[in-house]
């Protein structure tokens, strides 16, 4: 799906933002507050805009959909009143460039000849574009700017009789990253992309809702509503979920599975599970690897909160120094009532984070955290740190140099504004202000995941933002070089 822009004054959009999260529920008692509750848990996936789809018992499709974060949509119970229904699919969004518009907010929803479909999409289509052009050349008429539009078109086209055969149909002609929900009044429908670049997992909740069926972007959405999980929904495989119990379908016949990496480095939650891996002591495996490979003396560990947590705790245990909170997050920033004028712009990241000055005043600090974009963040938290009285500041990234765009789902800037793809670190390092930096090694990353190092051949993850390794063809990119002059080249295409 196409990304929507922060309307945040004081976002200077240095980092990667995970574009959505999707649920879906199949008969269940209240399946509209079971949907909150795990778009809830998945908020960190999408904070710009959030929706649920409900089908009730009589077969009546119902629809609520709005801008801003669960609870605010949500939260409301007129609104809930109106979801009836044991069915249900949920959508959180991300948004960062583009309109901001309601037309835009999922679950999309379109009447067929065979019934209405809700579809929320967690991904990103690479052909996306050249997709359109021949849709609307054939008379298609798109309602929206997602590209999640393209498999609604491609459905309503298709010859095929009955709605899984026509999806099915519609997932052949597209190309990129994607994991799916869908709910028409005969099935609740999952399905990943065949390389299974996005996530996607299967629960079960107990004997009470009579064994009701969950679909999830994360483990964590499962937790929130009491579900049990069953498995992950395999690369290329679609889950169809109806009266008669669950079944799969695998189309695509079997190949490389390339599970995003970052979702273990920063994306999912600590608490979920992925790909039958615990994310949180993934987490903490790299930052005992990022100790082992570029230690440093130092008097204490400071994560960068939240999602340099775990690594840091990892580093710590691993180098004897001892972990402290040495910044402290603000979770409850949001619009400010201050204009941000250049000046006071320049404070925004305090209002995010702030220097405990006790605990590193004095002290030779190492930092840990997840990534280095656009480096304008590093650096207002490297001259944080030394404003607090540090006598020397080291950081340290639990993933390697990012020096590639990503075209399957998160969103990052333009290759020429990342840091790493036009500087080394010791260059990098000298930007940030920080006396030294390093990054884990790709090996290294590999190896926090269980793997003697990367296999160039079969790498099993999408690493493609540290090595240009695109596995999924860039089809809308090819007509349009400015736009990724190197990229294409390092692909060998």
């Amino acid at each position: 799906m196409q990304p929507l822009p922060s309307t945040n004054p004081w976002d200077d959009d240095d980092g990667f933002h995970e574009e959505c999260g999707v649920f879906g529920v199949w008969n269940a008692t209240d399946a509209a507050a079971l949907t909150a509750l795990g778009l809830h848990a998945l908020q960190h996936r999408g904070q710009e805009a959030s929706g649920i789809v409900t089908l009730s018992e009589k077969g009546g499709f119902h629809a609520h959909r709005g801008l801003g974060l669960v609870g605010d949509i949500f939260g409301d119970a007129k609104v809930m009143a109106g979801l009836k229904g044991r069915c249900a699919v949920g959508h959180n969004r991300y948004a960062t460039t583009g309109e901001t518009a309601l037309r835009n907010v999922q679950p999309l929803f379109a009447d067929f000849e065979f019934g209405g479909l809700a579809v929320a999409h967690n991904g990103n289509l690479t052909n996306a574009s050249t997709l359109k052009r021949a849709l609307v050349r054939r008379g298609c008429l798109f309602q929206s700017t997602t590209d999640s539009e393209v498999f609604v078109h491609l459905i309503a086209i298709s010859l095929y009789a009955n709605v899984v055969d026509r999806l099915i149909d519609a997932l052949k002609q597209v190309q990129g990253a994607y994991s799916l929900v869908a709910l028409h009044d005969g099935a609740l429908i999952g399905a990943r992309d065949p390389m299974g670049v996005r996530p996607l997992v299967l629960g079960r909740l107990g004997a009470a809702e009579g064994g009701a069926y969950v679909l999830a972007s994360e483990t964590c959405a499962l937790d929130i509503v009491g579900a049990e999980f069953i498995r992950d929904v395999e690369p290329g495989e679609i889950v169809v979920i109806d009266n008669n119990g669950l079944r799969s379908i695998k189309p695509f016949g079997r190949g490389q599975s390339r599970f995003c990496i970052f979702e273990y480095i920063y994306f999912a939650r600590p608490d979920s599970v992925m790909e039958g891996t615990p994310v949180y002591g993934t987490r903490k495996r790299i930052g005992a690897e990022l100790a082992r490979e570029s230690h440093v003396e130092a008097d204490v560990i400071v994560p960068v909160p939240d999602s340099g947590v775990p690594a840091a705790m990892g580093y710590a245990a691993e180098s004897g120094i001892p972990f402290e909170l040495g910044i402290i997050r603000n979770h409850y920033v949001g619009r400010t009532f201050i204009e941000p004028t250049d000046q006071i712009r320049h404070l925004g990241v305090k209002l995010k984070h702030s220097a405990n000055r006790p605990t590193i005043e004095g002290k030779r600090v190492i930092l840990v955290d997840d990534s280095i974009v656009r480096g304008t963040t590093s650096k207002k938290i490297v001259e944080m740190v030394r404003q607090a009285g540090a006598r020397e500041v080291h950081m340290r990234i639990s993933s390697p140099p990012t020096t590639h765009s990503c075209f399957y789902g998160i969103d990052t800037p333009e290759r020429e504004k990342l840091l790493a793809a036009k500087h080394d670190v010791e260059e990098m390092a000298r930007i940030i202000g920080a006396d030294s930096l390093a990054f884990i090694s790709l090996d290294g990353l590999y190896r926090a995941l269980g793997h003697a190092k990367r296999d160039a051949g079969n790498p099993g993850y999408c690493d493609a933002c540290f090595t240009g390794d695109y596995a999924i063809p860039l089809t809308d990119l090819e007509g349009h070089p400015e736009r990724v002059p190197v990229l294409l080249a390092a692909n060998g295409q």
